[in-house]
């Protein structure tokens, strides 16, 4: 038999990423060929897609684990490894994503609709990306960053612009049979609807569907009865019916008195979407009126039910009496709610772009800090995934982490916030011994950066300005005459000179 299944634990894990090739060409007449190592895949995410032909969770009740696949290791000759194909599971339309903190972590309605649950890891860069000026020849690789996982559970809330509300045994079954074609099990005994029904009702122009969901007792908002799994179906519903049993014969139930047990209940129910119940426009149903009696408690009890300010309507399921104005009103509620609500509009992508002032990490200090060392906590993407891609059994590739890590500007965060040598540094889930290794971290740790230690001690430095210096440099390469630098005229001493040495006067 068919089994109905509305919530379930679902366990996702995203595929790793492929590692990255170190790799050195060798080919015949060809010397110093240079390094040649692939980049590794992407691994595979695991994403839910809303299908119509699924209406249940059932399949994910029976397999509740999905693993997405890893990407593939880069090569030598520069061949990069193949990503990892997406897993798509395929889930009804109103399934409502929470974490195991009970927070919404996505809405899923419309066909087509897609949530990335997690997300496949990156692949590691081979060698030959890793190449630069000062680095020809890399004689490592990144290793490919490890795929997310979580659990989530997944939480079925029925799309029905009407929602049913009544006690056991209140007729709702029998109501969505008489006026749809769905075949719900009816049966006399409490709790037979164990799982929602769904029926499409047309009534003049409007077409809706109508949800039968397990009956509601007192109690139900704190888990009493099936209440739970009633009310998680009612809340995407637009309009609310109270069907109400005139024909019980339970000495301590009325009509009034059912409204109000139901009504509280529903205003106990707090909804994880984050909708209000009491906002929803209400019809009441008084049923089973071809029972004798119950039709004179109907008659009784109407002016009094009609107090509550919601439309009141007799009704029967075995005789349809009254169905087709059931049937009318429920269609101008919906048709009054669907012209109210907000038009859905396509999600807007917005672009958050990074400050910039915004380093990408932050540096703290760690709450589990020990007693005979000072414990520092560096967190950020950045560091935290170039940690996770470190082998750090290749020495190099520990020099290429730690000159990654200084040019973010963490060594020079940790001398300022106090670190000094030997100190332990978490990122991610490595931990290490913080030994400044870059000028900028020595210096940001004595605090002398911008300053000559020749100078310490020096109070006062005679040194000219640089408007004295510039005013000395144009004096030095001013063109200077004969008078300015005290040499006599030629003719003067020229009788002196001995006729040899004289010029040529021709």
């Amino acid at each position: 038999m068919a089994r109905f299944v509305d919530h379930v634990t679902l366990h996702v894990t995203a595929g790793s990423g492929g590692h990255g090739c170190a790799s050195i060409r060798r080919e015949k007449f060809v010397p110093l060929g240079g390094p040649d190592g692939g980049n590794g895949g992407r691994g595979g995410d695991v994403v839910l897609v809303v299908d119509p032909g699924v209406h249940t969770l059932l399949d994910f009740h029976h397999r509740p684990h999905a693993v997405a696949g890893n990407g593939k290791p880069g090569m030598g000759s520069f061949r990069h490894g193949a990503n990892a194909e997406d897993i798509e599971l395929a889930v009804p339309e109103g399934t409502v994503v929470l974490n195991t903190d009970g927070e919404v972590v996505g809405d899923l309605t419309g066909i087509g609709t897609r949530l990335v649950a997690v997300r496949g890891g990156r692949g590691g860069l081979g060698n030959a990306a890793l190449a630069g000026p000062s680095r020809k020849a890399p004689g490592f690789a990144l290793l490919g960053e490890p795929g997310e996982s979580r659990d989530l559970v997944l939480e079925l809330r029925s799309m029905a612009d009407v929602g049913l509300v009544g006690y056991p045994s209140a007729g709702k079954s029998s109501l969505v049979s008489a006026i749809s074609a769905a075949k719900p099990k009816i049966a006399d005994y409490p709790f037979t609807t164990l799982a929602p029904n769904l029926g499409v009702v047309s009534a003049g122009g409007s077409t809706y569907t109508v949800a039968d969901v397990p009956g509601l007792i007192p109690g139900a908002s704190e888990g009493k009865g099936l209440g739970l799994d009633f009310l998680r179906h009612i809340e995407r519903c637009s309009v609310l019916v109270h069907v109400v049993d005139c024909a019980t014969f339970e000495a301590d139930r009325d009509p009034v008195s059912d409204i109000r047990a139901l009504e509280a209940e529903l205003a106990a129910y707090t909804p994880a979407l984050g909708t209000d119940l009491a906002a929803r426009p209400r019809i009441v149903a008084l049923n089973k009126i071809d029972v004798p009696d119950a039709a004179d408690l109907a008659e009784m009890v109407r002016a009094e039910v009609a107090e509550f300010g919601w439309p009141v309507v007799e009704i029967s399921t075995a005789s349809h009496a009254g169905l087709q104005e059931l049937a009318y009103k429920m269609a101008a509620a919906v048709d009054e709610a669907r012209a109210t609500a907000a038009p859905s509009t396509a999600p807007r992508v917005v672009l958050r772009p990074t400050a910039v002032d915004d380093t990408g990490f932050t540096v703290g200090r760690d709450p589990e800090d020990g007693q005979e060392k000072q414990s520092w906590l560096v967190q950020g993407e950045k560091p935290e995934r170039w940690v996770r891609q470190t082998d750090f059994t290749n020495d190099e590739a520990v020099g290429y982490l730690a000159d990654r890590l200084a040019r973010l500007g963490v060594e020079e965060a940790l001398a300022e916030a106090g670190a000094v040598p030997g100190d332990m540094v978490t990122i991610g889930v490595n931990t290490f011994d913080w030994e400044p290794s870059t000028p900028a971290g020595v210096a940001a740790m004595r605090g002398n950066r911008g300053t000559d230690p020749r100078l310490e001690g020096i109070d006062n430095v005679d040194r000219a300005s640089a408007a004295e210096r510039r005013a000395a440099r144009d004096e030095r390469r001013r063109h200077r005459d004969d008078d300015e630098l005290g040499i006599a005229p030629w003719h003067e001493d020229y009788e002196d000179v001995p006729a040899d040495l004289r010029a040529d006067d021709r």
